[in-house]
């Protein structure tokens, strides 16, 4: 009872309208007596923007209908039924530092157990930062810990390639931390933003990803009412890229592509997904 969402694009007004062509597919349906919590994290105009409700009893939470308002070219999305840490809005993803949001789905695998572990390994300003008491938040902490000893926690540009090193790094300090207590890998997946990509990170339930390019891909976008407002031409340039998790049944939607178990990808506004060390 979950959803992971990421979406990238080279205008401002093809995020929601993906989501809204996507709306069955980016549905999640609420157990009855079990509330879910959920965020949305974006850029407009330079600045992260966040929304997030921790307890949300509706039947249905529908990604469209959440992220409707939020006229951006990057936005990630996360809705799930918290295992960790209070129902509050510390505690309910997207988590954001500086220039980075953080979402993931998943549960550290015996959290109670290697959390100091985890905790300790932060340099003290980052465990100041801390708002929660998530294993998620952790995560991240964690990322950024990496970036920071890489000297690229304050630059205002960092490629993904070094986004995801720091983010490869801190899941496999993660997993050695577990695998010493004598426990299980974790399975997570994640996703990562920054002002010019999203990062997806699979090491989880199945993770897949979808590129809209030209004017074929789009207009289904639009429809008959739509494209009455919009020259054809005007769709050509147009790209997206969106990338997600825990689909209903774990099945991946048509014209999706999975990715594979334990890969991690960069999704930007123009370029072809790119493959990320992991």
């Amino acid at each position: 009872m979950a959803r992971l969402v990421g979406i990238i694009a080279n205008r401002p007004d093809l995020c929601a309208r993906f989501a809204v062509h996507e709306r069955a597919r980016l549905t999640v349906n609420n157990i009855p007596g079990e509330p879910c919590s959920w965020g949305v994290g974006f850029f407009q105009n330079g600045e992260i923007l966040l929304k997030r409700r921790p307890i949300d009893d509706r039947p249905e939470l529908v990604v469209a209908d959440i992220i409707a308002e939020a006229r951006t070219d990057l936005v990630i999305t996360q809705v799930r039924r918290g295992t960790v840490g209070a129902l509050s809005t510390d505690n309910t993803h997207p988590f954001r530092y500086q220039q980075w949001m953080f979402a993931a789905t998943g549960t550290v695998t015996g959290f109670p157990l290697v959390r100091e572990k985890l905790l300790g390994s932060l340099p003290d300003f980052l465990q100041r930062a801390l708002r929660g008491d998530t294993d998620s938040e952790l995560v991240f902490s964690l990322f950024l810990s990496f970036l920071h000893d890489a000297n690229l926690l304050d630059r205002v540009t960092v490629s993904a390639r070094d986004v995801g090193a720091a983010l490869a790094a801190s899941i496999g300090l993660l997993n050695g931390i577990t695998r010493d207590a004598g426990l299980a890998p974790t399975p997570i997946n994640v996703l990562l933003a920054g002002p010019d990509f999203v990062v997806g990170a699979n090491h989880g339930t199945r993770m897949a990803f979808r590129i809209l390019r030209g004017r074929e891909d789009f207009v289904p976008l639009f429809g008959p009412d739509g494209l009455s407002r919009v020259r054809a031409p005007d769709l050509e340039p147009c790209r997206l890229s969106v990338v997600g998790s825990d689909f209903a049944g774990d099945l991946v939607p048509p014209e999706w592509t999975a990715m594979t178990l334990g890969t991690m990808m960069a999704f930007s506004r123009t370029d072809a997904p790119q493959p990320l060390p992991s």
